[in-house]
């Protein structure tokens, strides 16, 4: 079998539980979810599904870093505009969604271990390192304020001039 596409994730999902549950043992990158499949199939969804929404959270993060510098809002000779103090908070609020839908899913990972089911490591599962997502929201939204204080003075300057 090929290998599977990080956007076929939801439908092998679904399609595992209609129709055909060997599907489990050999989606998402060859990993193994067939006994967390036979155990608990709402565990099954609810780890498949944040698995998802983690991946679709990093491609949004990626879309706005790209955006950023296709609509060159970054901008040298005025650092402090509106559009990239906007873009900042919205990779703020995406990295703050990664690290706490990677934190239920590592929450939930470590209490399917606890049931004596194996599991792919947390890190093959995409959804590692919740703590530095949410580290690095910290730090963004630090920025994020700088940036907004900025905006406020050079507004207040340009308006003085």
């Amino acid at each position: 079998m090929e290998h599977t596409k990080q956007s076929d994730r939801t439908p092998h999902t679904i399609y595992s539980i209609f129709f055909n549950a060997s599907l489990a043992s050999h989606f998402w990158g060859y990993l193994d979810l067939s006994k967390l499949f036979e155990f608990n199939q709402t565990a099954f969804v609810s780890l498949t599904a944040l698995m998802s929404v983690v991946t679709i959270l990093k491609a949004i993060l990626f879309y706005f870093i790209i955006k950023i510098f296709h609509d060159k809002k970054l901008d040298f000779s005025n650092p402090f505009n509106p559009g990239l103090g906007n873009y900042i908070y919205k990779i703020a609020y995406c990295t703050l969604g990664i690290g706490l839908f990677s934190k239920w899913g590592g929450d939930l990972s470590n209490w399917i271990t606890s049931q004596q089911i194996s599991v792919p490591p947390i890190q093959e599962l995409k959804m590692g390192g919740a703590d530095v997502w949410l580290l690095m929201t910290f730090i963004i939204f630090v920025f994020a304020f700088i940036f907004k204080k900025g905006i406020e003075l050079q507004s207040e300057n340009d308006l003085t001039v």
